[in-house]
């Protein structure tokens, strides 16, 4: 399977399970692997038949700040959704990490990996 990816996105969320937590936004940082067969966009060399990585990343961008969330696991599972759904992406790999949540690491975080059925 071809793999289109998106990485280091970030963005920012009210997130967590403190009630400090969501008095201002800290940062989220997302890498995505999709799953995507790029035959027909290369032999065409048209964007209609590729999948949009801009589209995607302002899709993801839209949804992470749209509410606040306790779980960044919550988060990965809601993004991994949005994508498969919106943009018909086969398989995907969602990292999603938090560069704030512990002091002495420069972050912490979740990876999870979805496919149609």
């Amino acid at each position: 399977m071809d793999k289109v990816f998106v990485k280091g996105l970030r963005t920012s969320a009210l997130i967590g399970v403190f009630e400090w937590e969501h008095e201002q936004p800290q940062p989220l940082v997302f890498d995505l692997t999709m799953g995507w067969d790029q035959r027909s966009a290369a032999a065409t060399d048209e964007l209609q038949y590729a999948l949009d990585y801009d589209a995607v990343s302002k899709a993801v961008i839209a949804l992470v700040e749209s509410r606040p969330r306790q779980l960044i696991e919550t988060v990965a599972e809601e993004v991994a959704q949005l994508i498969m759904e919106r943009f018909q992406v086969t398989e995907i790999t969602v990292s999603v990490s938090k560069p704030q949540a512990v002091a002495a690491a420069t972050t912490v975080g979740v990876e999870i990996h979805r496919s149609k059925s």
